[in-house]
């Protein structure tokens, strides 16, 4: 119920009425090795809905960093994750945050963001901001839903997904989820991305 009340209050930056589902949630955080300490970060964890599936595949190993722009969603994830260095700031703070913690690179971001609210400017802001942050052999993971994908907001993000990594695997639908999805994932970033 709080999902769809934060929905109601800033329906630009929740962009959507229910969290994502365990099928989805599987498939995004897939990219997190299960061995070695690595950093991962997710963007915009909402209420936790991957948050779960990270601690898992991580089991205590490495560092996991939430950033969240919903005071709200922020406080109620680092109650319920403890583990997880949970952050209250915008996505494009990505670099900072890393910085603040004395981590150089992230080598896995996996993205909740609203990437159909955001305007051009957004877009382009917050995947510079990743593209930055990505080590060369990081992995960044985000979702679409199957119902938009065609929309101009869509069809920007992939676009500029495909100019900034060498490599865009678009997986299988997610039909379990509500929406059905389907997640990008991006692999070998270029060096400084393209303006796109």
């Amino acid at each position: 119920m709080s999902f769809l009340l934060e929905f109601v209050r800033d329906p630009m930056t929740v962009a959507a009425i229910a969290p994502s589902g365990p099928g989805l949630a599987r498939v995004a955080t897939a990219a997190v090795p299960r061995t070695g300490s690595p950093v991962v970060v997710e963007l915009g964890p909402g209420t936790g809905a991957f948050t779960g599936a990270v601690q898992r595949r991580l089991g205590g190993r490495g560092r996991h960093i939430a950033i969240e722009v919903n005071a709200r969603f922020a406080q109620q994830l680092a109650a319920r994750y403890p583990m997880v260095d949970v952050v209250h700031a915008d996505a494009v703070c990505l670099a900072p945050v890393l910085a603040q913690r004395g981590l150089s690179h992230a080598d896995v971001v996996v993205s909740g963001l609203p990437w159909a609210a955001f305007s051009d400017d957004q877009q382009h802001d917050a995947l510079s901001a990743v593209l930055a942050a990505l080590s060369p052999h990081g992995v960044f993971t985000t979702f679409a839903y199957v119902h938009a994908r065609w929309a101009p907001p869509a069809r920007r993000l992939l676009q500029s997904l495909q100019s900034r990594f060498d490599e865009v695997v678009i997986t299988r639908t997610i039909w379990a989820n509500l929406p059905p999805a389907l997640v990008y994932c991006c692999r070998r970033p270029e060096a400084h991305g393209a303006t796109v």
